[in-house]
């Protein structure tokens, strides 16, 4: 079933199945994951009998299953697709993430299909052509504003999601062929080499060096925190969470960040409701900036802004806590604002190089006011001292980039999913019928044969009776209320109280995943919508046959082959990025607007890593950055990615599997 408009549904990554369900306890209302293959994280597969068992736990909550199958697809690959959904149905998935529009040209089960990020849906007339044409939900860009957003939730049928953590490809989504240029892993096959995180020099049009060495196409993390009760009222109702790379700890923490801040959302607007079942407690209280980032920002959800590149590390430096004031051989003297533990992670900036070590002992020697505010002096001893740290000066500020004591809370037990029950009690004739009714309604009814004696004490009974049913121990629910339409309430046993609450209770458990609403393929609509370019260029991302019937029955003439077909041997635009070199430092003609002498159009400027030499050109009336490259000779005359000849001449593959049959016993 898709989205109703009036839930809101916080949606989670998982690398696996064992982090899907931890996502899930921690509050997630769905997730999205890796399937066999075809998903667009190279690294992050999970079988299909894995899935199916992830998909029983999910459906326990009433959350949903969504399969990642967002890379493009090369001819050869397109029947293992094919296979690989229906099993993936049988399975029980949610709904599949696409981004290939082959596949909606393929022979499918009635299943849900969201359209990826890598679907570039940046204007409301994509955004229209997609919800016509059998889309159910539809990942928006992340350069899109509340402006941008709100206008397209208005005119869509489909349910609207929207990225609200995590890191930001600093290209449109789908619109970076850079590695697949300089080193032949496309990024549209799940498979980026992050060039956009290597250190650059930046040449104006007379080779001045603007910025040297410096990480200028790497972003800082995205966190939409301040702005959620905005992207509510614009209309969007998916919240996703980036990071199916990102480990256990991490998934925790944000999921159960975002899982309060929904909630906080939901008690100010009544009229709308959470998209699972369940109450969420967690055993720990979560912070962004205990995990992984690179610092934060919103992008552009509010306004352009000039700090929102990380350029001087790509890396996770974490909070500052102190400063060092002085260094030895074997330990350092740190001046804190913060305690610090024994196992903590510490490190410096010497140079844009972080300089990092894990402690080993910290030995709290002091503790003292220093304007006004609580400090504490302390040894620390690394478990190794990296060499650098001897050119550590004194004030040198120090960063933690893990908590050692919230770490280990987050390896525990850090959160418990319970739904809300409620139970009704009678008697009629020489039975006890007892009902057990969940937060969605789902009822399940079981009942005791009598006759039951008299008790010596009928209020005592009747408090005891609603006690035992009270009491859900271990199980996934609790109990919120106990009607009891008896009077005289006679003595029951409590071992046969307990086996018929144990019995009702997985009755209701069986009611409740039958109903769980499952998905269905969205029709086309009448009449059929007209794609709104009649040519499509490499851009595109068409790399099969399937591809090219679905945009000619939309209206499509002319469809240039995706990069990965090596059809573009000269330069062209290898990455298209709202990100712009020139507004970060200060040199666009927007910026000095009222100024005499600007000049409105721009000249190119020079990025330039090792060897590499990227021409930069700017489009100033939608304000974007154009990089142009060219893809490297080598990788033009290799067989086309996903090929059976690519296949075929993989140099050291080798599945898990046929490795161990090698192995001598």
């Amino acid at each position: 079933m898709s989205l109703p408009k009036h839930h809101l549904e916080l949606l989670s990554p998982a690398r696996d199945t064992t982090i899907a369900k931890e996502a899930i306890l921690h509050g997630a209302d769905a997730v999205y994951i890796g399937g066999p293959g075809f998903g667009a994280r190279h690294n992050a597969s999970n079988s299909v009998a894995d899935i199916a068992e992830l998909v029983q736990f999910a459906h326990l909550f009433h959350a949903r299953v969504f399969v990642t199958l967002n890379t493009i697809l090369h001819e050869d690959e397109l029947e293992p697709a094919r296979q690989m959904i229906w099993q993936l149905y049988e399975a029980g998935i949610d709904a599949l993430i696409v981004q290939d529009m082959g596949v909606m040209e393929m022979d499918l089960p009635p299943i849900e299909i969201h359209a990826s990020t890598q679907c570039d849906i940046r204007t409301l007339e994509k955004a229209r052509f997609l919800d016509k044409a059998g889309f159910s939900q539809l990942v928006l860009a992340r350069e899109l504003n509340l402006e941008e957003i709100s206008n397209i939730c208005k005119n869509v049928d489909s349910a609207v999601e929207f990225f609200i953590h995590g890191a930001l490809c600093v290209a449109f989504s789908g619109q970076c062929n850079i590695s697949h240029a300089q080193n032949g892993r496309s990024a549209n096959r799940g498979d980026c080499s992050q060039a956009c995180r290597l250190p650059y020099t930046l040449k104006d049009d007379q080779g001045r060096v603007v910025a040297f060495d410096k990480h200028l196409l790497s972003m800082k993390d995205n966190n939409q925190t301040d702005n959620m009760i905005h992207l509510v009222d614009a209309g969007v109702r998916s919240f996703k969470i980036e990071g199916r790379y990102k480990d256990m700890s991490y998934v925790k923490n944000i999921t159960a960040h975002y899982r309060r801040e929904l909630d906080a959302i939901l008690e100010q607007r009544p009229h709308l409701a959470r998209a699972a079942s369940g109450r969420t407690e967690h055993f720990f209280t979560p912070d962004t900036d205990k995990t992984f980032h690179r610092g934060s920002t919103d992008y552009f959800v509010t306004d352009r802004k000039v700090d929102i590149g990380a350029f001087d590390s790509p890396t996770f430096t974490g909070l500052s806590v102190g400063y060092v004031e002085k260094v030895g051989k074997r330990d350092l003297i740190a001046v804190t604002d913060t305690p610090l533990s024994n196992g903590d992670g510490l490190n410096v900036l010497i140079k844009r190089e972080v300089v990092g070590f894990r402690s080993n002992i910290c030995e709290l020697k002091s503790e003292f006011e220093e304007d006004g505010e609580k400090r504490y002096r302390y040894r620390v001893e690394p478990n190794e001292m990296p060499e650098a740290m001897q050119r550590v000066r004194p004030q040198q500020p120090l960063n933690r980039n893990l908590d050692h004591n919230w770490q280990q809370a987050l390896q525990k037990t850090s959160a418990e999913r319970r739904v809300a029950v409620s139970w009704q009690v009678a008697l009629q004739g020489d039975q006890l019928h007892l009902s057990v009714s969940s937060e969605e309604g789902v009822v399940a009814s079981v009942s005791l044969a009598g006759p039951f004696a008299a008790a010596k004490d009928a209020e005592q009974s009747r408090e005891q009776l609603a006690d035992t049913l009270s009491k859900l121990g271990t199980t996934m629910y609790y109990s919120t209320a106990v009607q009891i339409d008896w009077e005289a309430v006679p003595f029951i046993p409590g071992s046969q109280l307990k086996a018929l609450r144990r019995e009702a209770i997985d009755a209701l458990t069986q009611a409740r995943v039958a109903v769980h609403p499952r998905g269905g393929r969205k029709p086309v609509s009448v009449p059929a919508p007209v794609y709104p370019e009649s040519h499509l260029t490499f851009l595109a991302n068409v790399y099969n046959d399937k591809a090219r019937t679905f945009y000619k029955r939309y209206g499509v003439q002319l469809i240039d082959a995706a990069y990965e077909a090596h059809e573009e041997a000269g330069e062209v635009p290898v990455m298209i990025t709202k990100h712009c070199l020139r507004f970060s430092f200060n040199l666009c003609p927007k910026q000095a607007k009222g100024v005499t002498g600007v000049r409105t159009k721009v000249s190119d400027m020079q990025l330039i890593h090792q060897d590499e030499v990227l021409t930069l050109k700017f489009d100033c009336k939608p304000c974007e950055m154009h990089i142009i490259g060219k893809m490297k000779g080598h990788i033009l005359h290799q067989p086309q990615p996903g090929s059976a000849a690519s296949n075929a001449g993989a140099v050291g593959y080798i599945t898990p599997e046929d490795l161990l049959k090698t192995i001598k016993r």
